[in-house]
């Protein structure tokens, strides 16, 4: 039996998603058989995207040696000991919005993004220009990233009072800030 109970975890981040405000649409788990390397995703947005344009994926991959590492730490603490907060799981918030027929200054949209998520949930902005015929103009995506180290440890006590919820606090407000701007983007307006 493993010593942290991730499938929990994601079962608890998913419901306290719901409390910040998100609708969860879909969920999915990976387990690589060869290297037992665990993926979890989830598919959310917020209650006023659920006809779109904005998407938000939430992924958490696991590699296997750092369970490992984990179990072998907690194992070896004597009984009034607590783990280190040394080994992480990365969770990262993915963004993604359509094709967008006016698109933001990256460098201006970074800036703001930053601001919004701070130093603690740092954002990540890309866009890619794609070309549906050489003749065609270019139809630009943009895509924002975000990633939060969750210690194992947190995950191993259950702690209610994660580093998870002020992520999604910051997650709300970054889709909140894409929403107002997306139909200027999307030219719309």
């Amino acid at each position: 039996m493993a010593v942290v109970d991730l499938a929990g975890f994601i079962a608890g981040l998913k419901d306290h998603a719901a409390d910040h405000g998100f609708h969860i649409h879909d969920e999915r788990h990976f387990v690589e058989t060869y290297s037992m390397r665990q993926a979890f995703e989830v598919d959310l947005h917020p209650e006023a995207a659920c006809g779109g344009p904005l998407d938000l994926h939430l992924s958490l991959d696991v590699e296997p040696r750092t369970l490992m590492a984990f179990e072998d730490e907690i194992m070896g603490l004597p009984d009034d000991s607590e783990p280190s907060d040394d080994l992480v799981v990365q969770l990262i918030f993915s963004w993604a919005l359509p094709p967008l027929d006016n698109s933001p200054d990256l460098l201006v949209l970074a800036t703001e993004l930053a601001g919004i998520g701070g130093p603690e949930f740092p954002t990540e902005v890309s866009a890619v220009d794609s070309f549906a015929a050489v003749t065609d103009g270019p139809q630009r995506s943009l895509a924002v990233t975000a990633r939060l180290d969750v210690p194992l440890a947190t995950v191993y006590r259950a702690d209610e009072a994660t580093p998870v919820c002020e992520a999604l606090d910051q997650c709300r407000a970054i889709s909140e800030y894409l929403l107002d701007r997306a139909p200027a983007w999307l030219g719309e307006l």
